[in-house]
């Protein structure tokens, strides 16, 4: 046999120099069959003769039942197809079990024979062979045997499997796996490509389902009964008790013998077949079946039972019976419904296909070339390949469809082996799971829904699939004798009964993990002290060293896990929090600063804040002055007046009202930024406040290191080794042993033989922070130097509100410039009528700006002092005079238009009044 992992290249040189006797062997029997299925298409000499090849193991059972379903499967065909033009003629060679010797029967076919498509070979060791060379010669190369999936990964488009893949079943045994709760499996399977091909695709099957695979058992196919039992005596010894096996019924029968012969059959194991066993249990030694496979499980390809497989069974046994009287009661398989269905398939892909060219293109090579280079290529090869991936019919297995190149399938039996055959018990199915039967309901894919199953001892009870102590005995477990926080574990002893208990958290949590495991652990819990009651170590290293020793199997309680521990033993995966902390007292808080309410805010946040109130007072002022009688006066008075108005809006105290929309918009605007700023001032103050009466006397390592505090630790702890290394001196390491212990010394202080700060695990640490939380903080010791404690400074800068200043910035800016170009728009005609130079033309619009704008709506319904008029007494308002080009130089025009303005209480103008024409200009006020 040819090792499977030798390149193509060195396979293809090996046979080619064994092809010249492979084929004069082969050559005994293909040409028999050919030449009498060529006479018996002579009698019509309307068909057209195809030459197709079949390579077959016909030594083997599978072999020959193959070879005869292919016979009958044409005839059947034929006979009921009287018109079909084309007749397929069989050119049949042995591969007698050999990969090279398949190799080269391929190769005659190929090359000699001319044929059109391939059926067989029979195993995916000499499909491997057989797949490249119809690639080569584009020769449809049709298996209804070989099932391993790694032929997937390298066939060419040439290789059609006429049968399920083998991964198409790894659902079905994962699904079987975790409705049983069974968390770990061990693989056993045939050491070459069939075996290989279904591990990683069955593996990712179970571990989506969180199974896990500790072990693959990996079987030669030439193993002795000393290696098998060898294997199977290493399996013992692990906790393991459950075992999927993929190999061939030759090699299966031989393993589950010796393993009923070492006691692997018993009550508490689980075997689980894959149909490489299952769908050919028939052909297996009915003895071996009955005596060393009771209560295994297993998956089998389901084929419906109709009346036309009933039939063809039937005609087949007296048919193979005649032909071969030597062999008695013959029964068939799953591989002889897939050579039947195979060879139908392709008669019919042939007749569709049509006889307009079934040559071969011959490739011109040298004199000295091998037959590899004188091969032809079929011109028909690639038209054949869309005929079989467009055939549709129902077979003897039902329902016949090739996807991808292999025949589609979603349903599988479970089968359960009771007396010499296997008992149906269920079915899968992909889109319902687990079935007791094809017509009943499961609402979950992975619940249990099955018949009853005996399994190995004649047991009824689901095994658990894991023994912890396969030789019976009871796990010895070490918990530390503890003097200090009896929280986590405490040993508690009855010297009148010799007897102790033992609890705390610790136990709790490793007994709670106990109940949940699907399979009993006995243990005994032994204190790790000597009889007088004393500790029998110093450290908890002490107490790990027993267990590398094997003078003990386990320790539980409060051990950390550290890298030099690992070293030596194995540890679970952490159940608390992990890591190292200090905890140290709090600062005294009767000192105050009384300047700590300007720490909320950086010196520039404060610097630009102010900055701003004197920004928007100046633009609030420009935009105002000339429409708002608030902001108008003397200097003093609207200098005040607009400061007021912008910082009053601090604490939204202002009670100027505003007339343009455009200070409205620039308000609106400074009001969120202000309510943001003191929002914010107020929170960062608060906090500041709280931090001042809880801020540590030590904030890092670095800090406690300098101060030269003297600091505590755990007695027995590993604290201590980890305190050596950061340069602590003995001189400042101080120990306790309880929580009471570690708040006295940290009261005393450093200066009174006390300690400044503690250090230990953080659980230990929550622990005493929990009885004295008032007191104490804690602080994580991984923490670099440079990074502050998060209870420092809070202040806020200028970097988190700089947004803010520039929308307000913006928005009076982008006021500023509307009203300048209004401003501008309204006194034009000031700056195109002057002729003086530009600084004159400046003063001018500054004068026009000082002035009030009597064509603003605030003027308009304003109401006005009543004053007496030297005319009678009669009274109007008093208006100030205005260089305004909308009022006329005369006084009939001044009275004209300042009656188009003055309006009373109810908007009405006073010339409507019966008011004066005139006004004397004595009585108006100047600006």
């Amino acid at each position: 046999m040819i090792p499977s992992r030798i390149s193509f290249d060195a396979e293809m040189l090996l046979f080619l120099a064994l092809s010249f006797s492979a084929v004069i062997v082969t050559f005994c029997v293909g040409p028999t069959l050919a030449v009498a299925q060529s006479s018996n298409n002579n009698n019509n000499a309307t068909t057209i003769p195809v030459n197709v090849g079949v390579v077959l193991d016909l030594e083997t059972w599978v072999g020959q039942m193959g070879l005869s379903c292919i016979t009958m499967s044409l005839s059947d065909f034929y006979s009921s197809n009287p018109s079909y033009k084309t007749r397929l003629v069989l050119n049949v060679r042995d591969s007698k079990r050999d990969e090279v010797a398949a190799a080269a029967a391929a190769l005659d076919l190929i090359k000699n024979e001319q044929v059109q498509a391939i059926i067989g070979p029979q195993g995916s060791m000499q499909a491997d062979f057989v797949i490249h060379l119809g690639n080569k010669s584009h020769v449809p190369i049709i298996s209804f045997s070989a099932t391993s999936p790694s032929l997937s990964s390298i066939r060419s488009s040439y290789f059609v499997r006429a049968a399920q893949n083998d991964s198409s079943q790894v659902n079905a045994i994962s699904t079987v796996i975790q409705a049983f709760g069974w968390k770990e499996a061990v693989l056993v399977y045939v050491d070459n490509k069939f075996g290989e091909g279904i591990i990683p695709s069955l593996t990712n099957a179970l571990e989506e389902v969180g199974t896990q695979v500790p072990y693959r058992s990996l079987i030669s196919p030439s193993a002795t009964d000393d290696q098998i039992l060898q294997e199977l005596y290493k399996l013992m010894t692990m906790q393991t008790r459950v075992f999927i096996v993929h190999m061939l019924p030759t090699l299966g029968s031989r393993l589950f013998a010796k393993a009923k012969e070492v006691g692997m059959m018993s009550e508490g194991y689980v075997w689980i077949l894959t149909n490489g066993i299952t769908d050919l249990l028939s052909s297996m030694d009915s003895s071996i079946v009955a005596s060393s496979m009771q209560g295994v499980l297993g998956i089998k390809t389901y084929i419906p039972d109709t009346p036309s497989l009933d039939n063809f069974m039937a005609r087949w046994k007296m048919k193979f019976q005649k032909e071969n009287p030597s062999i008695l009661n013959p029964t068939l398989n799953i591989f002889g419904y897939r050579a039947y269905d195979a060879a139908r398939a392709l008669a019919m892909a042939i007749e569709e296909m049509g006889t307009t060219n079934l040559t071969f293109q011959v490739m011109n090579a040298s004199t000295n070339a091998t037959d590899l280079d004188t091969i032809g290529v079929s011109q028909n090869g690639q038209k054949l390949l869309q005929e079989l991936a467009n055939m549709t019919f129902t077979g003897l297995t039902g329902n016949v469809r090739l996807v991808d190149g292999q025949l589609e399938s979603s349903m599988f039996q479970i089968v359960n082996i009771n007396g010499y055959a296997a008992r149906e018990i269920g079915f899968w199915t992909l889109e319902k799971g687990l079935l007791r039967d094809l017509y009943s309901f499961n609402t979950s894919k992975y619940f249990i829904n099955l018949i009853s199953i005996i399994w190995p001892g004649d047991s009824t009870s689901v095994p658990k699939g894991w023994e912890i102590s396969p030789n019976g005995k009871r796990l010895k477990i070490l918990v530390p004798k503890k003097d200090s926080f009896f929280q986590f574990v405490t040993v508690t002893q009855d010297p009148s009964r010799n007897t102790f208990q033992v609890t705390g958290y610790c136990i709790d949590i490793f007994q709670a993990v106990i109940e949940k495991l699907p399979y009993d652990v006995a243990y005994d819990f032994i204190p790790f002290f000597f009889t007088d009651g004393s500790s029998a170590g110093s450290t908890y290293n002490d107490m790990i060293d027993q267990v590398f020793y094997k003078n003990y199997d386990a320790v539980v309680g409060d051990t950390t896990i550290i890298a030099n521990r690992s070293l030596y033993v194995d540890f679970t995966l952490p159940y608390t929090e992990s890591g190292v902390a200090m905890l140290v007292p709090y600062k005294d808080s009767k000192s105050k600063n009384a300047w700590v309410f300007l720490k909320p805010l950086t010196w520039d946040l404060w610097l630009t804040t102010g900055c701003f109130f004197v920004f928007i007072a100046l633009v609030v002022w420009i935009l105002e002055h000339q429409i708002n009688e608030e902001f108008r006066g003397s200097i003093a008075h609207q200098v005040g007046t607009s400061f007021w108005f912008s910082f009053s809006t601090m604490v939204f105290a202002q009670r100027e009202r505003v007339f343009n929309n455009l200070t409205r918009f620039v308000v609106i605007m400074w009001f969120f930024v202000v309510l943001i700023l003191t929002q914010s001032y107020t929170a960062s103050l608060s906090s500041l406040l709280v931090v001042q009466n809880l801020q540590p006397t030590m904030t890092d390592m670095d800090q406690l290191l300098k101060s030269g505090e003297k600091v505590g630790y755990q007695h027995g702890s590993f604290i201590y080794g980890m305190l050596k290394q950061m340069k602590f001196d003995d001189s400042r390491l101080i120990y306790y042993h309880s929580p009471e212990e570690c708040d006295a010394l940290l009261s005393k202080g450093s200066a009174k033989g006390g300690i400044g700060a503690a250090f230990d695990e953080i659980p230990y640490i929550k622990l005493v922070f929990s009885q004295y939380c008032n007191k104490y903080t804690m602080i994580p010791t991984l923490k670099t130097a440079g990074f502050g404690f998060v209870i420092s400074s809070n202040s806020l800068d200028l970097d988190s509100f700089w947004g803010l200043f520039l929308i307000a910035g913006v928005a009076a800016v982008l006021a500023l410039l509307i009203f300048m170009v209004m401003f501008i728009n309204r006194n034009w005609h000031v700056i195109t009528s002057s002729s003086g130079s530009l600084w004159e033309i400046i003063v001018a619009l500054g004068r026009r700006f000082h002035q009030r704008d009597l064509n603003s709506h605030t003027f308009r319904k304003a109401k006005f002092r009543d004053r007496s008029m030297e005319d009678g007494g009669n009274k109007t308002a008093a208006v100030e005079t205005s260089e305004n080009n909308s009022f006329s130089s005369t006084p009939s025009s001044d009275s004209s238009q300042i009656d188009n303005v003055l309006t009373n209480e109810q908007g009405i103008p006073y010339a409507e009044q019966g008011r004066p024409n005139h006004v004397d200009e004595r009585c108006l006020e100047t600006a």
